[in-house]
């Protein structure tokens, strides 16, 4: 719902404070009532967060999240690729009342009943609100058709390339109208815009090498909102977090976050 973790323990906190003072064993069913407080905490807070975002300089992305192999964690499996960092942007799109019929619609399958009930919505209110929120997303929402398997070595590949600086090696991997995002958030090296089309991609990540990154980086491959990444580390801290999409075998998005608010709870090197 909110795409950082430091939000989403500050509703959680204010979410346990008041079931603190609700009184809980009055409450029918706990699960409901701290569902319904979670998301309209949730909403109130995307409304404010909405115009920080519209002034945020550069770039914004959804902070990374450290996660397991599908085979290791159920959270990963169970979600599939609702954790991504393509489909956490593309909700972006959406109003949060929006956003959050979508997610327990079509992330979490409640019913409309109980979206209404947790809302304070009518049912055919929440129809129409999720057809909406469909439209927004219609033709954009990413395609997860790479296997475990193929993502990793399409990173392989990748990352071999890029550290070699090997233009027509990159080109091969990439996606004809592959874009490139960086979030630095104004306290890291990242570049404003979006980066479009392959050659332009090339030409920033083999330029950003030589002129910006420190030849003592350590680079670790990582689960990364379920599916792999890279973790870069300076001086055995958290630098920055590269994540791709793949689609149809080729790259087609690359997310780099170095704005170190966002890496902050990112475990150091070998820790």
């Amino acid at each position: 719902m909110l795409g950082t973790a430091v939000d989403a323990e500050d509703v959680l906190q204010e979410a346990y404070i008041r079931w603190q003072e609700s009184g809980a064993t009055l409450v029918q069913s706990p699960r409901a009532f701290l569902i319904t407080i979670v998301n309209r905490l949730c909403i109130n807070h995307l409304q404010s967060a909405r115009v920080k975002r519209e002034e945020y300089f550069g770039q914004w992305l959804p902070e990374p999240v450290l996660t397991g192999r599908a085979d290791e964690s159920y959270l990963t499996y169970a979600m599939d690729g609702s954790l991504s960092m393509a489909f956490l942007m593309l909700l972006e799109r959406l109003t949060p009342v929006e956003r959050a019929v979508f997610l327990l619609r079509e992330v979490f399958d409640y019913e409309y009943a109980e979206i209404a009930q947790i809302l304070e919505q009518s049912e055919p209110n929440c129809r129409q609100i999720l057809s909406r929120a469909r439209q927004h997303l219609k033709q954009r929402r990413p395609r997860f058709d790479a296997t475990p398997g193929q993502q990793e070595e399409l990173l392989r590949r990748f990352l071999q390339a890029s550290s070699r600086g090997e233009m027509d090696g990159l080109l091969a991997l990439f996606s004809k109208e592959i874009v490139l995002y960086a979030d630095g958030g104004g306290k890291a090296t990242a570049v404003p815009n979006p980066i479009y089309g392959a050659r332009n991609v090339v030409r920033f990540l083999i330029g950003a090498r030589r002129k910006f990154l420190p030849a003592s980086l350590v680079r670790q491959v990582a689960q990364i909102n379920g599916a792999p990444g890279v973790v870069s580390y300076l001086q055995g801290r958290p630098h920055s977090v590269l994540t791709l999409d793949i689609e149809e075998g080729r790259i087609c998005n690359i997310y780099i976050v170095s704005n170190p608010d966002k890496l902050a709870r990112l475990p150091p090197l070998h820790e």
